[in-house]
Parts: C-alpha cells; structure tokens; sequence
C-alpha cells in the first residue's frame, strides 16, 4: 500500500508538466503566427504604397546595377526588371557590326513610395541623361512613364502569360512539324516498296521470257501514272510594242498650207 501511495502524486505531477509544456508550446506557435500575420499586413501595406514606372527604352551599356545607381539618387527603389533584347535583332545587329553585349527592350522600376515615382517620371521624362561626358549613354534621353494603378504583381502575371503562349506556340510548331515528317517518311518508305515490288515483276517477267515458258503468264500490274499538267502560255506585255504614228498624208495637210 506504501508503495502505491508513493506513485500516485509522482503521475499527478507529470501530467501537470505535460499540459504545463503543451499549452507553452501552443502559446508560442500562436506568437510565431501572429507575428507571421502582422509581417504580411505590413508586407501589404508597403505593396500599396509602393508605384512602378515603365522605361521603353533602354540605351544601350545600360543594365540593372547602372540604371539603380542613377534612379536610387532620387528615391527608395525596389525591384528592376528588364526585358532582354530579341534574339533575332540581336544577332542581326552582332552580324552588322554593332554592339556586341546584352541590350535590353524595355524596362520596369519598382519606387518604395507612388509620390516619388509620379515625381521622378515627371522630372526626368524626356531628359537628357547626363552624368559623365565620357560616359557612353551621356546624350541619350530618358523616356520613363508612371503606371496609374500597377503593380508588381500585374507585370509578373503578365511575363507568365507570355511565356505560357510562347512554350503554346512553341509545342503548335514542332508537333506540325514532326507531322510532316511522319507523312514525308511514311510517303518515302511506300515510295520504296512500290519501287520493290516494280523490281521483283520486271525481274520475273525477264525470267519467264528467257525461258520461253507462257504457260503462267504473270500477272500485269498497271504502271504507275504521273500526272502532267498542261501550263498556259504566257501573256505578252502589250504595252512594249510601238504606237503607230501619224500617217504621212494627215501631216501634209496640216503643214502643206503654210
């Protein structure tokens, strides 16, 4: 009996530890929670806040650390991204002897605030750029634009859109294109039985001939027929024949009299 008693408040004990360690683990998890939730309020909050201005055009000697340099003098800045060049032009514009590094089509530069965006979009629209004179994007001009209600989000959706139409075309142009190498195949080796099977009857009808034997006449198969369309003649350029001139007998009446 000694030994029972002795048990019974070491379980009351453990289990109050127990509850005691699970609610301070529930208690924690709901701090991390609440501390989650109220970063991606403030998260939020700062995405509305923030304004996106669009470059459509972008000098060339220009990528992201230059054109954060110059922009982040005026403001806060956030995320940069810009569209790469097409590959076409590119190698066009490399072939004609051109600049040879990554140019890029355009532009978009996230601002921390919309009222320094709208700022900066109105202040350098249509500007030179200046810095250095040596530098090489001296003279060329700003052509920057705020975008009224865009976000972040709307230009990623956006990229997603495009590549996804693109992989659409991609996989549309290589199907077709693996159709028509099925067909031509599938043409070449019926080509090449056909030619076969020629082969085999000409050989056997030779065969039967030197021998004399026309007793099984083989059987004939109609040759193949190639089509020949008859082409209409070309139609002669009336205008490059001669005019007829005047007659001599209508000249001599009119200067005949003077």
């Amino acid at each position: 009996m000694q030994s029972e008693e002795s048990h019974e408040p070491t379980n009351g004990i453990s289990q109050e530890e127990e509850s005691k360690e699970t609610m301070k683990s529930s208690q924690k998890a709901d701090r991390k929670k609440k501390k989650l939730k109220e970063k991606l309020l403030k998260e939020a909050s700062k995405a509305d806040n923030r304004g996106v201005c669009y470059l459509s055009r972008i000098p060339p000697h220009m990528d992201h650390d230059r054109l954060r340099q110059i922009l982040s003098q005026f403001g806060e800045l956030g995320r940069i991204y810009l569209a790469p060049e097409n590959a076409e032009a590119q190698v066009h514009r490399k072939r004609a002897g051109g600049f040879r590094g990554q140019i890029f089509s355009e532009g978009w530069v996230e601002f921390a605030k919309k009222s320094v965006a709208k700022r900066v979009a109105d202040m350098l629209n249509g500007e030179q750029i200046g810095g250095k004179k040596k530098s090489s994007i001296y003279y060329d001009i700003w052509n920057i634009k705020y975008l009224t209600k865009f976000k972040w989000d709307d230009l990623t959706e956006e990229i997603a859109y495009k590549s996804a139409i693109r992989e659409q075309k991609l996989n549309m142009v290589l199907s077709a294109a693996k159709r028509e190498k099925d067909f031509y195949l599938s043409k070449i080796e019926k080509s090449r039985a056909m030619t076969e099977i020629d082969a085999r009857m000409e050989k056997k009808r030779k065969i039967q001939e030197e021998s004399g034997s026309n007793a099984e006449a083989a059987p004939v198969f109609p040759q193949r027929v190639i089509r020949q369309f008859r082409q209409k003649n070309s139609i002669k350029n009336e205008t490059s024949q001669s005019k007829p001139g005047l007659s001599t007998d209508v000249l001599a009446s009119v200067f005949g009299g003077s």
